[in-house]
């Protein structure tokens, strides 16, 4: 039984994704222009096609679970209901991790890839949300900052990329460097995949003994105040320090419980 159900979870799999880049196509070419018509205010048509792909991507979610993919519980999720101008940040074992997270934050931004920009199945869908690309350092910060005052959720890994299981977690600067920069608190979310699944180097055909099971935590906001008197410098490798070893402990209580 488990050698039948892993095959079909191989398909499901090879299926779900195949529905997710021709949906990012189909999205960007026939839903998602028609908001160009509707909103003449740049900022009410992102917010609109934000929300379209929210919807969206929570309907790929459902459709990963009902055909035995994944399955995605939640803690405390109600934090997130009324969330506005917070950094959401999360640790990032999966590949899947930000498709979740903008299911579950209606006014979800992002800073993504540059190279996502150039994919054929998802750069219809960025140019039209206005997720905010990492290739022009110098105005990120501000386009970040225009993002988060005009209510929005700026999702951000402080790892940078996917963490490897059993590797340390490695945080970067820049989630840090911008909410002191900005003065934007942190809402933080744990996530936790079992058996680890779509972690880096683990290609989709790769398929686990069981489902996978992403269960997300939805931490207390992280305040900056007492950062933003020091010196920028210091206080960013603090708050990064700080914050890692927060994750750290969060995992390790996360891993240890029944």
């Amino acid at each position: 039984m488990s050698h039948i159900s892993k095959i079909w979870r191989f398909f499901a799999t090879a299926f779900s994704f195949a529905v997710f880049g021709l949906g990012g196509i189909l999205l960007a070419l026939f839903w998602l222009p028609v908001y160009r018509l509707i909103h003449k205010d740049e900022m009410q048509r992102k917010e609109a096609c934000r929300y379209a792909v929210h919807v969206t991507f929570k309907g790929f979610i459902w459709l990963m679970y009902i055909v035995g993919v994944t399955k995605v519980t939640t803690s405390d999720i109600a934090k997130l209901k009324n969330l506005k101008g917070k950094i959401v940040i999360a640790n990032h074992p999966s590949l899947i991790d930000v498709v979740v997270l903008i299911s579950l934050i209606r006014n979800a931004d992002c800073v993504v890839k540059q190279s996502l920009w150039q994919n054929i199945f998802t750069r219809g869908i960025l140019r039209n949300t206005g997720y905010i690309s990492n290739a022009n350092p110098e105005g990120l910060i501000e386009d970040c900052q225009l993002s988060l005052q005009h209510g929005s959720n700026l999702i951000i890994f402080p790892e940078g990329t996917r963490t490897k299981p059993g590797s340390p977690l490695a945080f970067q600067r820049g989630a840090a460097n911008l909410a002191l920069r900005i003065g934007a608190n942190f809402q933080r979310v744990l996530i936790k995949v079992s058996p680890p699944a779509l972690t880096k180097g683990w290609p989709w055909y790769k398929i686990p003994p069981r489902q996978i099971h992403l269960e997300l935590k939805v931490l207390e906001e992280f305040d900056i105040a007492s950062y933003t008197q020091a010196n920028i410098s210091l206080a960013v490798r603090e708050l990064t320090r700080n914050l890692q070893h927060l994750y750290e402990d969060e995992l390790a209580h996360f891993d240890s419980a029944p």
